[in-house]
């Protein structure tokens, strides 16, 4: 390839180009997956971008957020082959470059794009998914940045700054970029929450039926449309929606974002909550054989311990024995999760 035929691209690129030079371009990227100086030349100006611009300084949501809507407003039929071949070319070389980030932060991310043209007002729709006994850092297109707990979905649309929405199930740390013209908005459920500049912790399980708000700092508008509920919540404050009740308490805040540190941390919880967040962290059943245990309390902070290892502490300040029941394979191929049966010490049941 000669720097005239560079030139060429060039003046394509810049809508310069005459019917010749338009033709030659397209023949060109028409067979660009089978042109092995085109291939070395696409993954060379990749490997110069990514060079000039360090990992940890890319915002990729946000790039992708841009690029993709550039390319539905400048394309038309005539060059739709074209954008499709060229595209295809520089995902193999992106795969090639990025897959050893995404292995190594354990990032499970899926953005669902519309092959077809589509106009610029149109929404696509996007989502982060952090798998049972996994956490997933990411980045939102706005700059807001978080953590997914396990078992948790994230799901929001593009374009995104200008319309700053998104959707959870299950357990999120976010640190909201402050817009102060755009509020930052999520739903769960029959929750909404309303975010001005602020750092919290989320946990919204749909299976649990269960709500929980920690507010670290800035400040947080809390409705619930079933309940005709609305309150403003302040830092160091919880806040927890179930059975169409409402609780606020002021608390620690550090405790419930431990997570995305990995360690697990009670404070004076009751059996019902470390259960919960328990069966969450390893991804286990956990059944309470006493109803006496809902009315303990207990304290102890975990970081890279075994659920062996946590039961049996517990089982040491606590007067409490357990039965781990290993996971079962059905008849149709699929298993029973691991079970943990928790009981009250007999000797202690009436007096502890």
């Amino acid at each position: 390839m000669t720097q005239d035929d560079l030139e060429r691209i060039e003046r394509y690129i810049n809508g310069l180009a005459d019917n010749n030079e338009k033709e030659w371009l397209d023949s060109l990227f028409l067979k660009g997956e089978e042109n092995l100086l085109l291939r070395y030349l696409l993954e060379k100006d990749w490997n110069q971008m990514v060079k000039d611009s360090p990992p940890s300084e890319v915002n990729l949501s946000h790039s992708l957020d841009r690029i993709h809507h550039k390319i539905r407003k400048n394309e038309d039929q005539k060059r739709k082959k074209l954008i499709h071949r060229i595209t295809r070319v520089y995902i193999k070389v992106a795969a090639i470059v990025m897959l050893p980030l995404l292995i190594t932060g354990g990032l499970f991310y899926k953005h669902y794009l519309n092959q077809s043209l589509i106009s610029i007002d149109q929404v696509v729709s996007s989502s982060i998914y952090a798998p049972m006994g996994a956490r997933v850092s990411f980045n939102l297109p706005d700059g807001t940045v978080g953590m997914l707990n396990s078992g948790s979905q994230l799901c929001y649309s593009l374009p995104f700054t200008n319309k700053r929405e998104i959707t959870l199930e299950g357990e999120a740390w976010l640190d909201v970029c402050q817009d102060e013209i755009h509020p930052f908005k999520i739903t769960s459920g029959t929750s909404s929450l309303r975010v001005f500049g602020t750092k919290f912790n989320l946990s919204a399980y749909p299976t649990e039926h269960y709500v929980e708000v920690v507010l670290e700092e800035g400040k947080v508008d809390y409705l619930n449309q079933e309940a005709s509920i609305a309150v403003t919540m302040s830092p160091s404050e919880r806040l927890v929606f179930e059975n169409g009740q409402i609780s606020r308490s002021n608390t620690d805040p550090s405790k419930y974002n431990a997570w995305t540190q990995g360690k697990l941390v009670f404070r004076g919880d009751p059996m019902s909550e470390v259960a919960r967040r328990i069966e969450r962290w390893y991804n286990v059943k956990i059944e309470l054989g006493d109803k006496q245990l809902e009315k303990y309390t207990f304290r102890g902070t975990f970081q890279d311990d075994t659920l062996e290892e946590v039961l049996r502490f517990l089982s040491m300040t606590s007067p409490i024995t357990y039965q781990i029941i290993p996971r079962m394979l059905l008849t149709d191929g699929t298993y029973i999760k691991e079970k943990v049966i928790i009981h009250l010490k007999k000797d202690n049941s009436n007096h502890y």
